[in-house]
């Protein structure tokens, strides 16, 4: 088993990770009737495109002996309805612009090329952009 979810009610959860014991809280969002004091689960479902897009760089950097510690991945959802469902996913990374031309495109393809990307819907708009230069 991968996680266990936990309805606590009030339109809340709580997800355990069975491998480290690792928990987060989910909420519904306020405009779909939850207090949005914490990630949604559609938000954690975005949020999941930018930790895997940077993960699957920082395996790649890590081979070629490039460091991406301190970049960051910043998240927009948006909703769509009828039915309710994410419509787009806008993910703007930020890193630093320590490396090549080259190494820039081997490193951007990794991004692209991550399990979660392959496995959103085609329907949901994916606008992915790269900005070296921190």
């Amino acid at each position: 088993m991968t996680s266990k979810v936990t309805y606590n009610g009030d339109l809340r959860t709580t997800c355990e990770h069975m491998r480290s014991g690792d928990t987060f809280i989910t909420d519904a969002p306020v405009d779909n009737n939850g207090l949005g004091q914490a990630f949604s689960p559609t938000d954690t479902v975005a949020t999941g495109l930018g930790s895997c897009m940077i993960t699957m760089m920082g395996i790649k950097a890590k081979g070629m002996g490039l460091r991406l510690e301190g970049s960051t991945v910043e998240i927009k959802k948006h909703m769509a309805a009828e039915p309710r469902r994410i419509s787009k996913i806008e993910a703007k990374l930020i890193l630093p612009s320590i490396a090549s031309d080259k190494e820039r495109k081997i490193l951007e393809n990794t991004a692209n090329t991550c399990p979660v990307l392959y496995s959103l819907h085609p329907d949901i708009e994916k606008v992915i952009t790269f900005h070296w230069e921190l």
